[in-house]
């Protein structure tokens, strides 16, 4: 293992160890308090600008493998774990987390205390850092951060999301035959803008009975608009993404085009918050963001608390309720993690109801967009 270097823009300097790729990152700094599936959070398009601190101390005990991607590639700037361990053990594995990082130019920092990272990002909230293999000195290694552009003023969209469309193919996966199921007959058809969607997301509206066509954040509105009145497609899903959602100006109008045209939309994660903006409500930063599998929503239709996975710095704002009505609220702080437009054509979910590896309570949200298209 190599030396590695972290500087804070608190100016907390750290020295660890690396394992990954040998290089110099700069990104913004998050916890996230999942007990497992980490190959599904680094190859998360939503991580994209961001270095993942682990609060699960034993990281790359069971390696990787290709049918656990989430997509075609790695996309944070960098992994931060108390342990790394590189003797992996698992029937399915096929190569171990640092050769993997080294592959997509992946900075990998271990044999330091994530407690205290962890502790610090609550009390003072996610903000931007350096790490290096590197470079050494502080002073340096500050001037580096100073001058490189925050996470905030960067459209990461651009580089996670497809660049060609396609139909996608896949179900949810098999565990018992150790494969993803094939596309069932489809009982209707969508476009789905892809902002740095996760491919569980795909397969999970797939299995729903939609027929999926993936398109680029490039779209246009009123292309959609005619296959709509044509009846080619009878809705359109905007997904997940990594950065802030106000940078993306020429989405948030796409998107109004949309609303106005009364087209059936569902939004998760970004796609959320893209359609609060677009209805006249900005969203705003959270402190330290949700980050894990393991928060609990509350449905407010059933009453019931489900688990669920989050991955978001964002949020939308409390005055959205004059024209929407909350379904789903976070218990750890009462933010909206539902919403259902009055309009009656519109709804979104905060969290990521694929949720995975898991848990699963909340992927019902699937079939409640195909019932909003059947209607």
């Amino acid at each position: 293992m190599r030396d590695a270097w972290i500087y804070l823009e608190n100016g907390t300097y750290l020295s660890a160890k690396s394992f990954g790729a040998d290089t110099t990152a700069v990104g913004e700094i998050v916890f996230n308090t999942s007990m497992s599936g980490y190959q599904e959070i680094i190859t998360d398009p939503s991580y994209a600008g961001q270095f993942v601190t682990f609060t699960m101390p034993e990281i790359g005990n069971v390696g990787v493998n290709s049918e656990d991607m989430e997509s075609s590639s790695a996309h944070c700037k960098g992994v931060i774990v108390r342990q790394y361990q590189s003797h992996y053990s698992n029937f399915r594995a096929e190569e171990a987390l640092h050769t993997f990082l080294e592959k997509h130019g992946i900075i990998g920092i271990c044999d330091i205390d994530t407690r205290f990272i962890t502790k610090m990002l609550r009390t003072e909230g996610a903000m931007m850092m350096i790490a290096s293999t590197q470079v050494s000195d502080k002073e340096e290694l500050k001037k580096i951060l100073e001058s490189s552009p925050r996470i905030e003023e960067v459209n990461y969209i651009e580089e996670v999301s497809t660049k060609t469309s396609y139909v996608h193919k896949n179900g949810i996966y098999d565990p018992f035959n150790f494969r993803y199921n094939d596309a069932p007959a489809a009982k209707a058809k969508i476009a789905a803008i892809d902002f740095g969607v996760k491919r569980n997301i795909l397969n999970e509206l797939t299995e729903a009975g939609l027929e999926v066509e993936v398109l680029p954040n490039s779209f246009s509105a009123d292309t959609l608009i005619a296959r709509y009145d044509a009846k080619e497609i009878d809705g359109v899903f905007l997904s997940n993404g990594p950065g802030d959602p106000l940078v993306l100006k020429r989405e948030q109008e796409e998107i109004k085009k949309l609303i106005n045209r009364k087209i059936p939309l569902f939004g998760i994660c970004l796609g959320h918050q893209l359609l609060s903006i677009a209805h006249g409500y900005d969203t705003h930063k959270l402190k330290f963001g949700h980050h894990g599998g393991n928060h609990p929503v509350k449905n407010v239709t059933t009453g019931m608390v489900e688990i669920t996975a989050q991955n978001h710095n964002y949020n939308v704002p409390e005055s959205v309720r004059e024209i929407a009505t909350v379904t789903h609220i976070n218990l750890f702080d009462n933010t909206i993690e539902g919403l259902r437009y009055n309009s009656g054509h519109v709804f979104s979910v905060q969290h990521h109801p694929e949720s995975s590896p898991g848990p699963k309570e909340s992927r019902y949200i699937f079939n409640e967009f195909l019932q909003l298209l059947q209607r």
